[in-house]
């Protein structure tokens, strides 16, 4: 099976649209982790990631077996992109199903390659079966995103560039890893001509499907994914590429979101591009293996796998590389309500850059200042700062790596009301469409009174929610079968000690 993997990389045909890309040396990058870093540049793809060979690989090996009435696609991103310039190429109709969710921008890009663009439901899971169902109604041929053998052996052409640009040691890859389609070409061609090279999947901590199918051994389809990486946001590994995977990959390594955003910065700060999330996994994922096992000076290469980024998510990306990067550490302090507090308070940070500061007042005895650190030595600056604050007996609650006081109470600080009781928090990703929220807000402002709300476009097709509701303990539990009938990811957050400090009652 590995030999005739081999066959189907060394003859795939993608360059007849895809280029060959460089790699380059990241200066900026090696320098400040001492490491020889090299990006494999799949950004610069005619459509801004590698999925176009995988796609365009498929689109070949059918036409050589024969005449194709059109095919069919489900994807809200790259692969939908991909497929339908593969297909104009070729003179082959296509038709991709997108998510009512999907940027205008991408739908646009997929008919500008003469595609057919089809909206259908919320969520990539809806597409897919519309999707499914057409083929079958349609005698259109349904191309896998990742799960089938010959997009799998045209992304691992990626790996036969890779060694050719580069015939001296590498010590390891970092490749990211969605459905698991590049990771798994690459590797197998990797581990047939270089065994001793490490091959390292790289997934983001709120998708890591391959490391629960890894701890498993078996794939396990997870109960939800968050959305920040959008291009990897795969609920399940695929059969053959899990198949392949866990004979070739050597380690799993999930990342944070924050993480992925200092890997935006990091590659920005060498190449002057913008990598969509999903396209800095390599990186990020690489400098979290040297930091954890203390390397130097060995050869590194990632994957900048791709740049289809929205230009409304770099504000989301701009405030969270710093904390990625340990560069930036968000604290709640309580101190004094007393002329000179705020002036003791800032002597104890030193010299430090202060980013953020909210403040308003809450009773006559403390105030709670949510304030944003500057640091210049990583975490061990931020320790040190905590001591200096509670040493000098300041209550201090880290809020570095709080979600809901990174997403929603930061622009929230505004004091508490009083008598509001039974008040209880909950934190929601809606779909980014015309009457989902309002929807939402209907059915609840019919039931519970709706006591604080906060929402923010990220530029991502899902929109955070943070809402505060007036629900008495007994009705509760029917709270929650509400929000289950719903089908939007929810969590509690009643308990978070963010919303606790700064807007509890």
């Amino acid at each position: 099976m590995t030999k005739k993997y081999i066959e189907k990389i060394l003859s795939a045909r993608v360059y007849d649209v895809a280029i060959e890309t460089p790699l380059d040396l990241a200066k900026n990058l090696s320098k400040r982790i001492n490491n020889k870093v090299l990006m494999k540049r799949e950004d610069l793809q005619p459509v801004f990631s590698f999925k176009l060979r995988g796609a365009y690989n498929k689109i070949d090996q059918l036409l050589q077996n024969g005449s194709v009435e059109g095919v069919i696609a489900a994807s809200a991103g790259n692969h939908a992109q991909g497929l339908a310039l593969a297909a104009q190429q070729r003179g082959v109709k296509a038709t991709i199903v997108m998510p009512k969710t999907t940027p205008a921008i991408k739908v646009k890009a997929v008919k500008a390659y003469g595609a057919k663009a089809v909206l259908v439901g919320d969520t990539y899971d809806e597409a897919y079966d519309f999707a499914i169902a057409e083929s079958k109604e349609k005698n259109l041929v349904f191309v896998h995103p990742y799960d089938d053998p010959d997009v799998i052996a045209g992304q691992g052409t990626v790996a036969m560039e890779l060694l050719r640009q580069h015939p001296d040691d590498i010590d390891a890859v970092f490749i990211p890893v969605g459905g698991g389609g590049l990771a798994a070409g690459m590797s197998i061609f990797l581990k047939y001509l270089r065994p001793e090279i490490k091959v390292i999947a790289v997934e983001a901590e709120e998708s890591a499907c391959l490391a629960a199918a890894m701890e498993k051994n078996r794939r396990v389809i997870l109960s939800q994914v968050g959305i920040f990486a959008d291009g990897v946001a795969v609920k399940q590994i695929g059969k053959e590429t899990f198949r392949i995977l866990k004979q070739h990959v050597d380690e799993v390594i999930t990342v944070t979101t924050d993480e992925m955003c200092a890997a935006i910065k990091d590659i920005f700060d060498d190449t002057r591009s913008i990598m969509e999330p999903a396209g800095a996994l390599g990186v990020a994922g690489m400098k979290k293996y040297v930091e954890k096992n203390k390397l130097e000076d060995k050869t590194l290469v990632a994957i900048n796998s791709g740049a289809n980024m929205n230009f409304d998510r770099l504000r989301h990306v701009a405030e969270r590389s710093e904390l990625g990067e340990n560069r930036e550490a968000l604290l709640a302090v309580t101190i004094p309500e007393e002329p000179g507090s705020f002036h003791k308070f800032c002597k104890t940070l030193g010299k430090r850059g202060i980013t953020e500061f909210n403040y308003r007042y809450s009773s006559a005895d403390a105030a709670h200042v949510y304030a944003g650190i500057q640091l210049s030595e990583g975490l061990g600056e931020k320790d040190i700062v905590i001591d200096a604050l509670t040493t000098k007996g300041y209550p201090v609650n880290d809020m570095s790596d709080n979600e809901v006081a990174k997403l929603h109470i930061r622009y929230m600080v505004g004091g508490r009301v009083s008598g509001l009781k039974d008040e209880v928090v909950f934190r929601f990703q809606f779909p980014e469409r015309p009457g989902a929220l309002l929807q939402f807000l209907t059915n609840i402002g019919k039931r519970w009174n709706i006591s604080m709300f906060h929402y923010r476009n990220h530029g991502a097709g899902y929109g955070r929610v943070l809402v505060g509701m007036q629900v008495p303990f007994k009705e509760q539990k029917k709270l929650n079968e509400f929000f289950q009938k719903t089908g939007y990811p929810f969590w509690d957050e009643t308990d978070n000690p963010a919303y606790d400090l700064f807007l509890n009652n």
